[in-house]
Order: C-alpha cells, then structure tokens, then sequence
C-alpha cells in the first residue's frame, strides 16, 4: 500500500459506507462507477455473495480520513457479467495445476462501458494517485492470494499507466455514435450516403407501420406496470441467451428512485399495451445503451428503440455521443463506428502472466485491423467522413 504515512488503504464491503459525496468526488460523474448505481446493485441483491460478486470496494484516505482515492472492486469465483472474457486463461492455469479463483475485478458490474475505474479526486496530483491505487490493488492480491486483478473497460489513460506498471493491457472494440452538431434525426441521416439514409428511414417506416409508438421518459416517470413489463422483457431476453438475469426487479425501481434524471427508458407500445423496452442511463456527455427486450418479434423495432432512438435523445439533449454496449458491426450501417475499448490485468503467476501477455498482444494488431477495415465501411457521405 501507500508509502509515507501520508495515506492509508482499506477494503470495505458496502458501497453504503462511505458517503456519497465523497465517492462521487473521485468518480468524475460516470453514472456507471457513482455511489447510486453501485449501492442499488448491492440493495437490490444483484450482486453479492450469491450473485458471485462479492464486494471489496478500496478506499485510499488522507492523514485526515479524506477519500482521495478508490477503486468499484468484486471478489470473485467466476467470470460471468464481465464483456471482457478471460474463460480461456482460467481453463489454461487451472489444466496446468493453477487456481485461477477467486480473482479481483475492478469494474461496473454487467456494464460494459468505458470510464473511470481508478477514482482519484481531481488536481495536480491525480496522476500519482492513480499509480498508489495501481500498487495498493497489486498489494491487495498479494495479501488475499488471489490468482489476478482485472480492470475491465478503463480509459485509455488508465490503461496507459497500468501498462507501464507492467500490467498485461488487452484492447477490444464497441460501436458508438458520435454528434457532430446535429440540429435533428434528419440532419444526421442528410450526413450518410443515400443508400444508408433511405435503408435507415425505410426501417423507420415500417416500425410505424406496425402501429407502434415510441417515447422516451425519464426514471420517475414510468410507473410500476411499465416497470414489470420491462424487467419481464429483459428476463425472458437473459433466458434464451445467456441464462439468468444479472439484474433484480427491485433494481428497476431503486435506480428510478434515486437516478430518476439519469434513467432514460424508451417504451414501445401498440394499441395501448408496452411491447419492447430499451434501457438507458445518461451521462454529462453521453447516453448510454445498457438493455433491451420485447414481448415478440416487430421488424426493425430493436434498431428503432435502441439505436435511433438513442440518437434522436442525444440530439435533442446536446450530448456527445451514444454508447449502445457490445457487440455490432451491424450498427456501422446505422451510424456508429468502431473504438477501441480498454483492460488490464494483474496476475501474480510469472508464466501465466507471459502466456496472456503474449495472447494479448496478438489480439492487440487483430483488432485494429479489424478497425480500420470497419471504419472503412463508415455509412457517412466522404465529405462529412467521420473520424475517431
């Protein structure tokens, strides 16, 4: 841990005992690694002892018991809700005689977006408190002997100095749309090649063809049948494809209780009735995807409620960009394009350490190849070329 004296480290196992203030403080207003989101995850019983993610949250404290620094930190015995997928270097260690779990992760649990994940209060110094949070997580291994630390969708900054401290650093690619200014929808699709724009405006039509009628609302203005409906959209989406729901419904109406104005649901309803949902939450800069579901098969409504009408939000509110999760290369037709995501990894076995490091830095070339070859097929006319 910190040298000096001047600060010490500890973990704590409630996001709910340090203020909010103070963890907001260092968290640099990702809505993602904010005292609200972590604390309804943990009230609502979606992550836990039995959910796999037990919580280790670090704390770094001034003489003065001020939080200067802090990482969203899990304990756990398995790699699922993660986006960054490391099955096959714990199923490598464990046939070699290694332990892989439990492991650490440092991440927002289920959410794959990028942001902050070493907290540090802003000033001159926040770079060298990065770099005590990168030692006191290494240090933390040493003590609890567990097998890694793993910081999942971090900022390229951070990524940067976890490298030079000799953590392993992985890279993968999400599709994100950014504003460029737009006045409207339609002054966006004027910015891609006609095949893209009469593609994107034919799927809107035939949304509305079928009778339904989207909106976007904020957290406190959906009410608890809309709310049922959705998380029952979400679950039976899990059921088919990855097995059980991270979330809990009781998760649905804390974060609309305490991050209403963060909390952006679009709802699809035909003839009065909700048929599809799309989760949100929003940031200072940006609106991000995080899940989807419907009672049926509409054409073209997964691309309406979660991709267009995203845009058409972000728009109409001035925010940057939109962030629509993982997965897609068929979102470049629809005007998102191709960035990097970021990782890195501590591991305490030297040999396990180089066999990943050289996976990863394989990986590495594989997906900015696969970028630039994405960013090729960019739907945007040549002079309004987007870049990233």
């Amino acid at each position: 841990m910190p040298d000096g004296g001047t600060v010490s480290a500890r973990l704590i196992e409630r996001i709910a005992e340090v203020p909010a203030a103070a963890w907001d403080a260092c968290a640099g207003g990702n809505p993602f690694v904010g005292h609200a989101f972590l604390d309804a995850l943990e009230e609502s019983g979606s992550v836990g002892a039995e959910a796999g993610w037990l919580p280790q949250h670090l704390l770094i404290e001034d003489g003065e018991g001020r939080l200067v620094g802090a990482a969203p930190m899990y304990l756990k015995n398995q790699s699922f809700g993660e986006y960054v997928f490391d099955h096959g270097w714990a199923h490598a260690f464990e046939r070699a005689g290694g332990r892989y779990y439990p492991k650490l992760q440092v991440a927002a649990p289920f959410t794959p977006v990028p942001g902050p994940r070493l907290l540090v209060r802003p000033g001159d110094d926040a770079r060298e408190m990065r770099k005590a949070v990168i030692a006191t997580l290494e240090t933390i291994a040493e003590r609890l002997g567990v097998s890694s630390v793993h910081v999942t969708f971090a900022t390229e900054a951070e990524w940067r100095l976890m490298g030079e401290a000799g953590w392993v650093r992985r890279m993968g690619q999400q599709f994100h749309w950014h504003n460029r200014g737009y006045r409207d929808f339609d002054d966006f699709l004027d910015a891609l090649t006609s095949r893209k724009r009469k593609a994107i405006r034919k799927e809107r039509r035939d949304v509305a063809a079928q009778g339904i009628i989207l909106s976007a609302v904020s957290g406190g203005e959906v009410g608890a049948g809309e709310w049922d409906a959705f998380y029952r959209f979400y679950a039976a989406t899990y059921d088919r494809k990855w097995g059980y729901p991270y979330l809990t419904r009781a998760f649905l109406d804390i974060v609309s209780a305490t991050m209403g104005e963060q909390v952006v649901l679009v709802l699809a309803k035909k003839d009065g009735r909700t048929v599809a949902g799309a989760l949100n939450f929003k940031g200072p800069e940006a609106i991000y995807g995080r899940n989807w579901g419907a009672a049926g098969h509409y054409r073209f409504l997964h691309f309406e409620a979660c991709y267009y009408q995203a845009i058409d939000y972000a728009i109409r509110h001035g925010l940057e960009r939109v962030e629509a999760g993982t997965q897609g290369p068929h979102k470049i037709q629809r005007g998102y394009l191709p960035v990097a995501t970021y990782s890195a990894h501590y591991f305490r076995n030297e040999s396990l350490r180089d066999a990943v490091a050289d996976y990863c830095a394989q990986e590495r070339r594989v997906t900015r190849l696969e970028m630039a070859e994405l960013s090729a097929e960019s739907p945007y006319r040549q002079a309004c070329a987007h870049t990233t």
